[in-house]
């Protein structure tokens, strides 16, 4: 983690990380901390996600790479989709944002702070980018929906949850 500025970035990138920005500050995601702090941060990066819309993550591979991992089993795609081939109707449920469903522990806040132009910042709840939160999420589902999952009425991936008959 450096005490950095921000990345330069476009105009239409600059556009999007701030209405990501007021997005999650709105949802408490974040908390504004200042503008001036020397803090250790990182800087948000703009990924264009497989729906057609964008995220923002910080750029926290100086963190990952620090970060031991957690190996909890994610269902392989093929498995569940073979569980779901034989149904004859299936639910689709999505988590809206479902890694900003779980807080961070305020020890944990000052190693996710970002920097843009519209100052620092810091995520109260679970960013996208960071290395073990699929395994922890995957582990929460798995908890929070055991007896479905084994009595085969649902699979669940990440935070999508199919219920299939």
């Amino acid at each position: 983690m450096l005490k950095r500025p921000p990345y330069p970035e476009s105009l239409e990138t600059r556009k999007e990380i701030e209405k990501h920005i007021n997005e999650v500050l709105d949802m408490d995601v974040i908390r504004k901390i200042g503008h001036n702090k020397i803090v250790k941060i990182t800087t948000p990066v703009l990924i264009n996600w497989h729906d057609g819309k964008s995220r923002v993550c910080g750029d926290v591979r100086a963190l990952n790479n620090y970060t031991k991992a957690d190996r909890y089993p994610i269902p392989r795609i093929p498995h569940a989709l073979d569980k779901l081939a034989k149904a004859r109707y299936i639910t689709k449920m999505d988590f809206m944002k479902g890694f900003h469903q779980n807080g961070v522990k305020p020890n944990s806040m000052k190693l996710l702070r970002i920097i843009c132009n519209m100052g620092i910042y810091e995520y109260t709840r679970m960013p996208f980018g960071i290395k073990n939160e699929p395994a922890h999420f995957q582990r929460m589902m798995d908890t929070i929906f055991q007896e479905e999952i084994l009595e085969g009425l649902m699979v669940v991936y990440i935070d999508d949850i199919n219920i299939y008959t």
